[in-house]
């Protein structure tokens, strides 16, 4: 899905200014929703793949002009009316207990998987990203859309987000590390390198 969520190596945002010291959370009721989310999560009635889908597929216009946690909220909302929990009877098994709600964020389950086949590819192998424009969910940036780069790692397989955030299976797929120029990405002289971590299904041999 192409959404104003995707503003990577966008013009007319502005620099990127990271705020100093800056706080976990901004105001209480940003912590009250981070404790919500992670307590509905609990019914299993969503994957984390929905959960990035739900916030991020929104009108441009709307999503801009939205918070970080104010858009995690939009998300959450969107979730419960599509599930329909939001008149369910409790489940007393769900509750999270203050005390829990961090260690069950560092616990959460892995997202690693047995592979469905061999690695199509290997450390040091030349690809290119496919240019693609996806009407769902998608973890390949546009900003590396069609860009040639070098396989630096290779992670096992994971689940696959393109599906999974739509609720059409895990689909294990190969997860690489890749190395870019900024050459290449940017069109400029500069030296720099970036990396992204990317599914089999996104990349092409050169």
């Amino acid at each position: 899905m192409n959404g104003a969520h995707d503003l990577g190596g966008m013009m007319g945002f502005g620099p990127v200014t990271p705020e100093r010291d800056e706080p976990v959370f901004h105001a209480a009721w940003e912590s009250g929703v981070f404790a919500l989310t992670q307590a509905m999560a609990r019914h299993g009635a969503w994957s984390l793949d929905e959960h990035r889908s739900a916030c991020e597929n929104r009108p441009p216009a709307e999503y801009l002009n939205l918070t970080y946690y104010e858009i995690w909220f939009a998300g959450l909302n969107r979730l419960l009316r599509e599930k329909e929990l939001l008149h369910r009877k409790p489940d007393p098994s769900c509750v999270l207990k203050p005390e829990d709600a961090g260690v069950k964020v560092l616990l959460r389950r892995g997202f690693d998987r047995p592979a469905p086949a061999p690695a199509r590819f290997a450390i040091g192998a030349n690809v290119r990203t496919r240019n693609i424009n996806p009407a769902g969910h998608t973890r390949l940036p546009r900003y590396l859309r069609g860009r040639a780069g070098v396989i630096v790692s290779v992670h096992g397989a994971h689940v696959f987000p393109d599906t999974n955030a739509h609720c059409r299976g895990e689909n294990p797929q190969w997860l690489y590390t890749l190395r870019f120029t900024a050459a290449e990405v940017w069109g400029s002289d500069s030296t720099d390198k970036i990396h992204a971590d990317l599914w089999e299904p996104y990349l092409e041999p050169v």
